[in-house]
């Protein structure tokens, strides 16, 4: 996460994407979650938080764009807040402007990131003077994909998401992300994968890369559990990869449960690209591997 202002009672945050680079579900666990292993990597795709102390406990949640979102309790941002409030008795509330970018149930895990930058915020604008691994252990209380936004920013994660091991492969290339105006259920793409108790699979481990070559060939030996499932009931995200592979894509998948696709560029051809997914309702961005290490 970017802090982009900071005072005594207001600081705004960027909040990044993330992309699965690859992603296998190994089993179900008796707690109903499912063992993943996956490499995670934030991108330049951010939405922008800000945060201001109010006299009253409570939050609040003013939307800037016109996306559709719930803003109750039920929002990850308001989730988080009354977490903190919980476990450390804060005595004001938060106004919280948000100004969404990335697309919601897209795989991106943009309600994460939005919910690690509040868990950030309290702790800023509060003087908790938390540790980036404390947050983290608070994360894995309001979701899966929370815990990562305390990493370098990118990470080999495992466990139900909450295993977060900081790696450095190399981030010298570019990617176009295509989110379809498609709603997929997460729950229904596990429940697809019929993935057992015991019945789990040797998990893929990316060989040492020193080079954004030596990371590419190895990349392409894994791919998404979710695709194949996901491709049959929406043949369009196919399309959508075999399209980013035809313009020049080295590596191009699913990331999540979907729906968007990503396609790895040395260098993006961007006009190629736009022409190839002008659609409407369609998201198209071209973003870059980030690091959060010392943004926080």
């Amino acid at each position: 996460m970017l802090v982009r202002h900071r005072d005594s009672n207001e600081t705004t945050i960027d909040t990044p994407a993330k992309v699965n680079l690859f992603l296998e579900v190994l089993n179900k666990r008796p707690d109903g979650y499912h063992n993943i292993n996956s490499l995670f990597q934030a991108v330049s795709l951010f939405d922008r938080l800000h945060f201001m102390l109010v006299p009253e406990t409570g939050v609040s949640i003013r939307l800037v764009t016109d996306i559709e979102l719930s803003v109750g309790a039920d929002n990850l941002i308001a989730r988080s807040y009354y977490l903190m409030k919980r476990e450390f008795a804060l005595k004001r509330g938060l106004s919280v402007t948000l100004d969404k970018k990335i697309p919601i149930s897209a795989g991106l895990a943009g309600g994460s990131s939005d919910s690690a930058a509040t868990i950030l915020a309290c702790n800023l604008l509060f003087n908790l003077k938390l540790s980036n691994s404390q947050m983290a252990e608070l994360a894995r209380k309001l979701g899966s994909d929370v815990p990562f936004f305390f990493s370098s920013g990118q990470a080999l994660v495992s466990g139900r998401g909450e295993v977060v091991k900081d790696t450095s492969f190399p981030t010298d290339y570019q990617m176009v992300l295509v989110t379809p105006h498609i709603t997929i259920s997460s729950a229904a793409s596990y429940a697809a994968l019929k993935r057992g108790l015991t019945r789990s699979k040797t998990p893929f481990k990316l060989k040492v890369c020193k080079t954004v070559e030596d990371l590419f060939r190895s990349l392409r030996l894994s791919g998404n559990d979710f695709e194949e499932a996901c491709f049959h009931s929406f043949p369009e995200l196919g399309r959508i990869k075999d399209g980013l592979l035809k313009h020049g894509a080295l590596i191009a998948r699913m990331t999540g449960s979907g729906p968007t696709i990503f396609g790895i560029f040395e260098q993006a051809p961007r006009t190629e690209v736009d022409k190839m997914l002008n659609r409407r309702n369609w998201h198209v961005h071209t973003v870059t591997p980030i690091s959060l290490v010392g943004q926080d």
